[in-house]
């Protein structure tokens, strides 16, 4: 059998969302009002439960500041669509999830890679985050806690990076799906909570801290601090989300329930015990010749470093994720997905008997193929 280092927790069901969330659904799939057409930027009480739910004491949000989606990715297409023409450049990450290039490249968008940087936990290189743009850039795309680095930022790195569209006039789309998903000795911080000046919106839903990803139910956060610069923007969302009529009604219907009743105890829950996997993979690939993991900070991921020079017949990242696969059943991420080169991503969400085994296949692969010196 495949043993794949890929799924979440809910694909293996060892994380399931809380019983809570199930019920609230039962009782209003009872009610037919919430089976027909909503409003196509969602419903306003459920907009009102996202903008409760989400506001700081920096970022006081309303309804009108809320467009609900099909699910985060959903959410991402939407900012970018808003705020770009074609020809115009968006600057993402390197490396960053690979639907932002995706979603970029299908509608006649430029792209523009920043780097991150792996020794130092994968932080913007905001020196080179200045030297890429332009008059044609659009947006800088910031993802924290990130997919699939695992890195959580300081409030002091997210300030830097605020400095730099401060500087340039650039808004920010934030990707924050993994809001709150941070492990011991961080915290996260909503971007919008930092900057009193800075554009931004803000990506959110239900999929990752309600462990419900086949829900999509997502959201857009537009945070222009009061200033109306994104006035256009917030009509441009709602004109655009009438392509799709927006997201499930009956999802939409839970929201302003489980976003305030869900026990706390849950989320508390969730974020140990993926702490714990998180510890127990970087401990045991740490073991493993040719590898370097890189401790996660948060979220579902690991990204893990392979030593190509230590290995007598594995040319790159690519040839180490097919032979892994064709020899010992076990899938895994290979880094050119992220536009990260000789590295490859976890994500440890399956039981730890399930990343036992994973692991133990993995790191008999690599004894296989590492050269003499390097076993």
């Amino acid at each position: 059998a495949v043993v794949s280092t890929q799924s979440t927790g809910v694909a293996h069901g060892n994380l399931s969302t809380h019983q809570y969330v199930i019920e609230s659904l039962k009782r209003h799939a009872e009610v037919s009002k919430n089976s027909g057409y909503p409003p196509s930027s969602g419903y306003e009480a459920s907009r009102k439960a996202v903008a409760d739910y989400s506001s700081t004491p920096e970022c006081k949000l309303t309804a009108n500041d809320v467009i609900l989606t099909s699910g985060a990715s959903g959410a991402i297409e939407l900012a970018m669509n808003v705020l770009l023409n074609p020809g115009d450049n968006i600057l993402l990450p390197k490396p960053g999830f690979s639907l932002y290039n995706t979603i970029a490249g299908s509608k006649g968008y430029n792209v523009k890679y920043y780097d991150l940087l792996p020794e130092q936990s994968w932080e913007v290189d905001t020196q080179s985050l200045r030297t890429l743009i332009d008059k044609n850039t659009k947006a800088i795309l910031v993802n924290n806690p990130s997919n699939p680095c695992g890195s959580v930022y300081t409030a002091e790195h997210l300030k830097e990076i605020l400095e730099v569209a401060e500087e340039f006039k650039v808004p920010i789309i934030s990707d924050e799906i993994y809001a709150h998903m941070v492990f011991s000795g961080h915290t996260y911080y909503p971007l919008a909570s930092l900057t009193k000046s800075v554009p931004i919106l803000s990506i959110g839903g239900l999929a990752k801290r309600f462990l419900v990803p086949g829900w999509r139910l997502g959201w857009i956060l537009v945070c222009d601090h009061g200033t109306g610069i994104f006035d256009q923007v917030r009509f441009g969302l709602v004109q655009l989300t009438q392509l799709i009529l927006g997201p499930n009604s009956l999802i939409q219907s839970i929201l302003p329930d489980i976003l305030t009743n869900t026990p706390q105890s849950f989320f508390d829950d969730l974020t140990k015990t993926l702490e714990t996997h998180s510890q127990f993979s970087y401990k045991r690939m740490g073991k493993i010749p040719g590898l370097k993991p890189l401790l996660s900070q948060g979220s579902m991921y690991e990204m893990v470093e392979i030593e190509i020079t230590k290995f007598k017949d594995i040319a790159d990242d690519i040839v180490f994720a097919r032979k892994l696969l064709e020899e010992e059943s076990v899938f895994v991420l290979p880094g050119q997905v992220f536009k990260q080169p000789n590295f490859f991503r976890v994500v440890f969400c399956a039981p730890i008997p399930k990343l036992t085994e994973a692991y133990d296949r993995l790191q008999k692969f690599c004894q296989n193929h590492l050269k003499e010196a390097s076993s």
